[in-house]
């Protein structure tokens, strides 16, 4: 069993930064394969990143490519999303996810979730 916290978000302007935090229970997460997932009202949740288990391969989707950054640290198990030039449309619950694959997953079938945390960009 993983049990995920996130922290960081918060309320900024667009152009500002945040960085998000996903802080790990367990004592195997450095093998898992993490994944940033976001959910706006209304909208379905759609993966924004995601990180193999050595840091060594990443992904990103299309709308955050160039101002997200996904690293890890599986010494502190921990994984964090570096967002800046942050927009209005980055507006969403912010989920981290991890999957024991080592490849990276970019589907939403990851079996342990963390409780989201909530980032709102103003115009």
């Amino acid at each position: 069993q993983v049990q995920l916290v996130e922290s960081g978000g918060g309320l900024v302007q667009a152009g500002d930064s945040l960085r998000l935090s996903c802080a790990a229970s367990a004592r195997t997460f450095f093998a898992y394969t993490v994944g940033w997932f976001r959910q706006a009202p209304g909208e379905e949740r759609e993966i924004v990143a995601a990180i193999n288990w050595t840091g060594t391969n990443t992904y990103y989707a299309d709308s955050v490519k160039g101002r997200f950054t996904i690293s890890r640290d599986n010494a502190k198990n921990t994984v964090y999303l570096q967002m800046n030039s942050l927009k209005p449309e980055d507006t969403a619950v912010y989920y981290c996810a991890a999957h024991p694959a080592t490849a990276l997953r970019r589907t939403t079938d990851y079996p342990y979730w963390g409780q989201g945390t909530q980032v709102t960009v103003s115009s």
